[in-house]
């Protein structure tokens, strides 16, 4: 079998994930489909992970691809969790993860409004979401808080789980307007303040054409081999959330080859991929909590050392803000509230590779401006960072 070691994974991923200087892209498209998904949970996270990723890094060359061009979309897709990816890519994201995640979405929203005393029922959600999409038809875009001041069903409370000790009062508005996203008929649209918000407003949107799961869970795993490959198996079927029997079957349907990793563990490349590549230059990046390069696959152990997880990680397995160097994670970084870009070096780097962290640092510092971070997920460094 033939052997694509740590060293060759890591010289791809500086390539292929455009964080190499020569690498690097000139849209916000082209870095989206260069990871195949931008963690979007975090909005401050796809500025950041395209912009680091970009020649000429520019927040408003992010807003254009998601709110004007609309070349970047947001679907509730891998895993249950927000990703923003190209509309080239979105289809097959759609009818491989998306559509099972909005079924069980509506599913788990119907049965808690049957539990509820007020007899409330899927032809009560209905009639609701059709008041949803006719009020934002009339306005064009609104926040989830105008909608519901419009719309008085959407003021209805319901409790959930009832007699049980999880037994608590919910407002329907986020599940109404959750379902609807995750249907494709409502999208985000422009936030209310600054590229750091998550507090969006909402415009009317088309579903994706239906598709062949099947082969939408093929183009989805070739487009991931190509980005993340040599990987695991347990690799795709963690970052897809799907099954292994639909893991397996999406490597076979694209002809996946076995390679040997330096792990001892059998990873999977697109065919012919297998070719040793040459270095690029020595490279930096100060990468966002959630980014693809931190979050692509289930075992990081060819890029993360196992001492600097702890301080890098928050509990729920959410990686913080880091620093790389030559694809290996070296340590974290953090805004502080004076705007100041600090960073820290777990592992011995050298002269050299500081002085190009440095520069990163100050890159990043340039085009943020007077905007304020603080990742959603925090990590235990980058609150020592901050603190």
């Amino acid at each position: 079998m033939h052997r694509i070691d740590d060293e060759q994974r890591r010289i791809r991923l500086g390539r292929r994930h455009l964080l190499a200087p020569s690498a690097r892209a000139d849209s916000a498209v082209a870095v989206a489909d260069a990871v195949v998904a931008l963690h979007a949970t975090d909005a401050a996270t796809v500025h950041l992970s395209v912009c680091a990723r970009m020649a000429d890094p520019a927040v408003g060359s992010v807003e254009k691809a998601l709110y004007d061009d609309v070349s970047l979309v947001r679907l509730l897709s891998m895993r249950n969790t927000l990703f923003a990816v190209s509309t080239e890519c979105a289809p097959s994201v759609d009818a491989s993860c998306a559509r099972p995640v909005a079924t069980k979405e509506r599913r788990k929203l119907v049965a808690h409004l049957r539990e509820d005393s007020n007899g409330l029922d899927e032809h009560w959600l209905a009639d609701t979401e059709r008041q949803l999409l006719a009020e934002l038809a009339a306005r064009g875009n609104a926040t989830g808080s105008e909608l519901s001041a419009a719309v008085p069903a959407l003021r209805t409370k319901i409790t959930v789980f009832p007699g049980t000790r999880q037994e608590t009062v919910q407002g329907v508005a986020s599940r109404v307007i959750r379902v609807l996203a995750a249907d494709g008929r409502i999208r985000r649209d422009r936030p209310r303040g600054s590229w750091t918000s998550s507090q969006f407003r909402w415009t009317a949107a088309e579903p994706w054409p239906s598709s062949d799961p099947a082969e939408a869970r093929a183009d989805l795993t070739r487009r991931w081999l190509l980005a993340y490959g040599p990987a695991t198996e347990a690799d795709l079927k963690w970052w897809t959330g799907w099954g292994i029997r639909e893991t397996r079957a999406a490597l076979a349907a694209v002809g996946a080859e076995e390679v040997l990793l330096d792990s001892g563990a059998v990873g999977w490349v697109s065919p012919g991929d297998i070719s040793a590549e040459a270095a690029p230059e020595p490279w930096a990046a100060l990468l966002p909590g959630l980014d693809p390069s931190g979050m692509g696959w289930a075992d990081r152990g060819f890029h993360l050392p196992a001492a600097h997880r702890a301080a890098l990680f928050d509990r729920a397995g959410n990686i913080g803000p880091t620093v790389w160097w030559n694809g290996t994670i070296v340590g974290g970084w953090a805004q502080r509230a004076d705007g100041e870009i600090a960073w820290r070096l777990l592992s011995d780097v050298g002269r050299d590779a500081s002085r190009l962290i440095e520069a990163e640092a100050s890159r990043l510092s340039a085009w943020v401006g007077p905007a304020r971070i603080t990742p959603r997920f925090r990590s235990p460094l980058e609150r020592e960072l901050t603190a």
